[in-house]
């Protein structure tokens, strides 16, 4: 029984089963991880069927659509940040070194 101000109110046994402690409570199993290249490819889709809509003529969706080169600056930078190198970072795009490092040297 637990007392609300003067009225006392009175838990179901599963209203008093769910006010277990966390810590000695057994740990419920997370999402299933989703593959990076999965991930990439259901991107990929996104991102181009965005760029459809722009092309159709959806040019109040530019701004969003273009936004996303800032997104891709801060992964190239969070990477440089992580200790890659430009070579690194270039090899995976298929572009040289200079290229990378023109790009996204002064990048903020």
């Amino acid at each position: 029984m637990i007392h609300n101000g003067s009225h006392p109110i009175t838990l179901a046994r599963s209203d008093a089963d769910r006010r277990v402690k966390p810590d000695l409570t057994a740990k419920r199993r997370s999402r299933p991880v989703v593959e990076n290249d999965t991930y990439a490819a259901f991107s990929r889709r996104v991102i181009a069927a965005h760029a459809r809509r722009v092309a159709t003529g959806d040019i109040e969706a530019l701004p969003d659509l273009t936004a996303l080169y800032d997104d891709l600056d801060q992964a190239v930078l969070g990477l440089r940040s992580c200790g890659y190198s430009w070579n690194e970072i270039a090899t995976r795009l298929g572009i040289t070194r200079q290229a990378a490092h023109e790009r996204w040297a002064d990048s903020p």
